[in-house]
């Protein structure tokens, strides 16, 4: 397992684009026939992924959770960003398509990750958060999650949000979770931007050719950072700092949450003309 230690609101600012790359970036997942797992120390997250080939993955169990499995005190989300795969519950066996999700409750022991083809591998992206009661393992296809649909081309920040893992779909703890998709031509995500000082997020890019970036903006709206983030990355947002995004060309990422509430709409919106 990996670890995340951010820097706080004063001393990044003063940081090098190194330091800030360490104490934000994820940029070691989604490795063939292997599970990756980043503990952050922002509200104890966990940031991993699994890619299957030939033989299941487990997910592991480290010292540092000081428990018997994974999810003995932990809620998880998966996302499924490659090909068709399956995760195996405690028993139960759910098949994921691409951009299928999975909500993992609390209590849950047996953990794995199987890949329909070794072709074409399942890649799975996960995020759990700590949890103080136990909910359903639920299984929620693309096509059933919320569709919201913001933006304009000619903001060039056109996109559509899909809903999966969130009140009124699952019922979780503190996780919230789902992806956001581009239309061509558009570039700009999360606008306009914000902040929630009740909950962090966490942001993972994919579908991006290797040419590609986005330039992930953070920080106080009037000190801004960028980190250059590449497919299948993820960057961690604290509370305190707002999160905004411009890629070379369109692209998807995953959002996630925990925190105070479950409340998607519970945002501090920042006026694009007081940023600097």
């Amino acid at each position: 397992m990996d670890f995340l230690f951010t820097a706080d609101r004063t001393s990044y600012s003063r940081m090098k684009t190194s330091e800030l790359r360490d104490a934000y970036l994820i940029d070691r997942m989604f490795i063939p026939g292997q599970v990756t797992l980043c503990y952050t120390d922002i509200d104890r997250a966990i940031v991993g992924s699994a890619v299957p080939q030939t033989d299941a993955l487990t997910l592991p169990v480290h010292k540092e959770l000081a428990s018997e499995f994974f999810c003995e005190r932990r809620e998880l989300g998966v996302i499924n960003i490659g090909g068709p795969g399956g995760i195996h519950v405690d028993g139960e066996d759910f098949e994921l398509e691409n951009r299928d999700s999975l909500y993992v409750g609390r209590g849950s022991r047996e953990i794995s990750f199987t890949s329909q083809s070794e072709d074409q591998p399942a890649s799975f992206y996960m995020l759990s958060y700590p949890a103080h009661a136990v909910y359903k393992s639920t299984l929620v296809r693309k096509a059933d999650a919320r569709r919201m649909e913001l933006g304009s081309l000619e903001e060039c920040n056109d996109r559509i949000i899909h809903q999966s893992i969130r009140p009124g779909i699952v019922d979780t703890c503190q996780l919230v979770m789902g992806f956001t998709q581009l239309a061509p031509g558009s570039v700009w995500n999360t606008m306009p931007p914000h902040t929630h000082r009740r909950r962090s997020e966490i942001y993972m890019y994919f579908d991006m050719d290797d040419d590609c970036c986005v330039f992930h903006f953070m920080g106080k709206p009037d000190e801004l950072r960028s980190l250059v983030v590449r497919n299948g990355e993820a960057v961690v947002s604290p509370s305190w700092s707002m999160h905004a995004g411009a890629g070379t060309r369109a692209y998807t990422f995953v959002w996630g949450m925990g925190g105070e509430n479950q409340e998607f709409d519970d945002m501090d919106h920042i006026d694009v003309a007081n940023l600097r």
